[in-house]
């Protein structure tokens, strides 16, 4: 059974800062959907605490934007910014970092060398596609767009970037999951298992 000790418990608010502070680097589109770095931090989430603690995380980041504390792009918060046009991509963040954490952590933590990149490039890219499915079907709703309307205004610009947010995260996580085993090197098992 997973446990939630002292430690766990302030790495998992630390990942839910790191998503708090990466909010206001955003810039705007057309169609209502910032780019911003939080997918980013999502995903390292994901890749450094796997999946419990990496949904916890996240989850603990959404419910502070949730509360009114202006933790999302833009320095917005509340329940307006889930129920708006994004609202559905921050929706997603949670199960996103849980899909993505289960599969790196079942295929490919342990795994070296070009494995262990694939694996975290699979796992973001699905992670993605709970981002995009849950995103776009609520922009869809309240907007009324058509699918391809939506993904010209919600997907399509974003892909470019977001490649390029999961090779950078791809490529800090094996120095920060070093850190991490150093942290937890007293315990008898690794942060996740």
């Amino acid at each position: 059974m997973k446990k939630f000790t002292v430690k766990r418990i302030v790495l998992c608010a630390m990942f839910a800062a790191l998503c708090c502070a990466t909010a206001p680097i955003s810039i705007p589109l057309p169609g209502g959907v910032p780019v911003t770095l939080q997918t980013a931090a999502v995903f390292l989430t994901a890749l450094l605490l796997g999946p419990l603690y990496g949904f916890v995380s996240v989850l603990v980041y959404v419910l502070l934007g949730a509360v009114g504390i202006p933790v999302f792009a833009g320095f917005s918060g509340g329940l307006g910014s889930l129920v708006g046009m994004s609202g559905g991509f921050i929706m997603s963040w949670p199960f996103a970092a849980a899909l993505s954490g289960f599969l790196y952590f079942k295929f490919g933590r342990n795994e070296k060398g070009f494995k262990k990149y694939a694996v975290m490039m699979i796992a973001m890219l699905l992670g993605s596609v709970i981002i995009y499915t849950i995103g776009l079907a609520q922009f869809m709703f309240l907007t009324k767009m058509s699918l391809p309307a939506s993904l010209v205004a919600c997907m399509i610009p974003f892909i470019p970037g977001d490649i390029l947010k999961m090779v950078l995260v791809a490529i800090i996580t094996p120095a920060l999951e070093r850190a991490l085993k150093m942290i937890f090197a007293d315990e008898a098992v690794s942060v996740n298992a």
